[in-house]
């Protein structure tokens, strides 16, 4: 198993900065009408001047159930209220799980005609809420959410969508560091998909028998173009790998030749998300707009 400490060097950081910090507020568990599982428990402190609230007005948004198997598992879905097939696009979370800042994410793609979708990926393992240890939420849980588990998972989210009349035709997916990893899998791994996003994202590593490979070592299976927004002072995430994977993506086919890479010189890893210190305004709104538009460019409206 590698090493997954480089990887979170931000948040043990922040971990650590939080338990120094008397009083210090701490992400609470607020999607309770939603999927339930809130933020981890304890884990980082709340930016709280930038957290972006979405409403659900206008929404049909919360609990859905997703058969996989004999597996009922748990998402987070939001779409807009009334009839219709819409655009379908998977929402990957992080290590955390699908906390509020995720549904929030489906929220603005709703608001947009999506019908976004957050699965609890993690469900089978356990609740990463329940950690207050990134080291031991990565031992104890992240890694051994075997690959090709969620990749099933993901052919369920899809069928399931379809099943309940949403438009899986116009399939997009995007997701944010361990769901950036899994974002570039989905795309390489599934013919439904018509683009992908991948925030931050691992691109190789080490190997396992629950990940045996990685996104780099799959590129000549890519099925959809993917936009990979990467931050330039990701400590995780050495910017050598993106150029390896842009090497690799020039000699594929049409659609790695498709895909492109955006580094904010910048930013750090999660400068996406607006609840931790590590958000970036800027970036991650000119991320978010270019998410938008590598979408509707390839036909996920």
């Amino acid at each position: 198993m590698s090493d997954p400490t480089p990887l979170f060097d931000d948040a043990q950081a922040l971990l650590q900065q939080a338990a120094g910090q008397e009083g210090a507020p701490r992400r609470r568990a607020v999607v309770q009408a939603g999927v339930g599982l809130g933020f981890a428990a304890a884990t980082l402190p709340v930016a709280a001047q930038t957290v972006v609230h979405t409403p659900a007005q206008g929404l049909t948004a919360g609990l859905v159930q997703i058969p996989v198997g004999d597996f009922q598992m748990p998402a987070y879905r939001a779409m807009p209220q009334g009839g219709g097939a819409h655009p379908v696009v998977l929402v990957i979370s992080e290590i955390f799980g699908v906390h509020e800042h995720i549904a929030d994410v489906a929220r603005r793609f709703a608001h947009l005609g999506y019908c976004a979708i957050a699965p609890d990926l993690f469900k089978r393992q356990g609740n990463p809420a329940a950690y207050t240890d990134i080291a031991a939420l990565m031992s104890e849980l992240v890694y051994k959410v075997p690959d090709a588990q969620v990749m099933g998972d993901l052919d369920a989210t899809v069928a399931w969508a379809k099943a309940q009349g949403q438009d899986t035709a116009r399939l997009g997916i995007t997701g944010f560091c361990w769901g950036g990893r899994i974002t570039w899998l989905f795309a390489e791994h599934s013919p439904a998909v018509r683009a992908a996003v991948a925030w931050y994202g691992r691109l190789t590593g080490g190997v396992n028998l629950l990940q045996p490979r990685h996104p780099l070592d799959l590129v000549g299976d890519l099925k959809a173009p993917v936009l990979g927004l990467y931050g330039g002072q990701d400590t995780g995430i050495p910017l050598d790998t993106v150029e390896t994977m842009k090497k690799a993506l020039a000699q594929g086919n049409a659609a790695a030749r498709a895909s492109r890479f955006v580094v904010y010189p910048d930013a750090p890893h999660a400068f996406h998300a607006d609840y931790r210190p590590s958000y970036r305004r800027a970036d991650a709104e000119d991320g978010w707009g270019r998410c938008l538009a590598w979408f509707k460019d390839h036909g996920v409206v």
